[in-house]
């Protein structure tokens, strides 16, 4: 009897922790699904801001097509969805945070919410960097390219798959500088390290610009050197924090030499 008692110990526990994880991911749902609710009467009017980048774009006598029967109500439907998640990222970021920061030191705590701001501000400038700058350059590239006789028109379905591909592909490649932050922060790199790997960082951002954008040059390039670009942005601010650190611990030093004189 007293091995079964021992056996369940442990889960109960973990009850707590999945009733707790449960509260957090129930508000979160419903988060989402206040936000779908309230952008769903908008969705046209959010593909239409959506597909400008594209549709100021092509000739006169071209437009975008539906293929698909139903593809006017689910790609509305589907893109509000979508929104309604990038929206909530910071609340959800929260929610993960608040749910996993009883299991962390101090130390790690202060070092989270900063990550967590960081890494959603980030995330949006990504996706904003993708909206204002890349899809002009490719989509009037794409359609420059068109041979003669040759009428471009899109099919909403598959641009909208193109764009959030490139979405959140901005958004993660943009994340560069809190994970070198956070690689120097917890000792497992430094900044010296780092410096020396830039190379192989320019290559592998050549390479994830392949695997994620489009096969033409132009949106490989777009995405490759922002990643490049923002590891630098992550050494120079860890060379900061770093230097910062080190004082702290010198003048801590120095005054508990000075406690014991």
């Amino acid at each position: 009897m007293g091995s079964n008692e021992e056996l369940k110990s442990p889960y109960k526990a973990l009850i707590p922790h999945f009733k707790e994880l449960k509260v957090r991911i129930s508000k979160s749902l419903l988060f989402i699904l206040v936000i779908f609710i309230f952008l769903f009467p908008f969705s046209d009017i959010i593909y239409q801001q959506l597909a400008e980048p594209l549709i100021s774009r092509l000739p006169s006598d071209s437009s975008m097509i539906a293929i698909d029967v139903a593809s006017p109500f689910f790609i509305p439907f589907k893109l509000v969805l979508i929104l309604s998640i990038f929206i909530s990222i910071p609340y959800l970021l929260y929610h993960l945070w608040m749910f996993t920061a009883p299991g962390l030191y101090e130390k790690e705590k202060k070092l989270v919410l900063p990550v967590l701001v960081s890494s959603s501000l980030l995330f949006y400038l990504g996706a904003a960097f993708a909206y204002f700058v890349v899809f002009p350059l490719i989509f009037a590239f794409f359609i420059s390219i068109a041979p003669d006789g040759i009428a471009v028109m899109t099919d909403i379905s598959r641009y909208l798959d193109f764009v959030i591909t490139l979405f959140f592909a901005f958004g993660f490649a943009f994340e560069v500088p809190v994970i070198t932050v956070i690689l120097v922060l917890t000792n497992v790199s430094t900044t010296a390290s780092l410096s020396k790997k830039r190379p192989y960082v320019i290559v592998g951002a050549f390479v994830i610009g392949m695997l994620l954008t489009p096969p033409d040059v132009i949106s490989q390039t777009l995405l490759a050197v922002p990643i490049w670009l923002l590891f630098e942005l992550g050494i120079v601010f860890s060379k900061i924090i770093t230097k910062k650190k080190n004082s702290i611990i010198k003048d801590k030093i120095h005054d508990d030499i000075s406690n014991d004189t």
